[in-house]
């Protein structure tokens, strides 16, 4: 959470994202927040889970700064396969 804006602008930087994500379909499968904020931004996760469509949908998305959500982009464009150290 140090990355983030609205954590840092708060001096509430503890905490961490994480997304679980198919490697095929490219489906969010689920998520654990645990940071400021973590009830607001579970709610942009919660629409593409619902719409059925892919991570890249927000992964390609702006979104307006300083926000904790402002991280997903950023964090859906570094997801790795488990198992993975590249």
């Amino acid at each position: 959470m140090t990355r983030v804006g609205r954590a840092k602008e708060r001096g509430e930087t503890q905490g961490f994202m994480k997304v679980l994500v198919d490697r095929e379909t490219h489906l969010i499968l689920g998520a654990a927040l645990l940071c400021i904020e973590g009830d607001e931004i579970v709610h942009s996760l919660l629409d593409l889970m619902a719409a059925g469509v892919s991570y890249k949908v927000m992964e390609r998305a702006m979104h307006i700064h300083p926000t904790v959500s402002e991280l997903l982009p950023t964090l859906l464009g570094q997801l790795r396969p488990l198992g993975s150290t590249a």
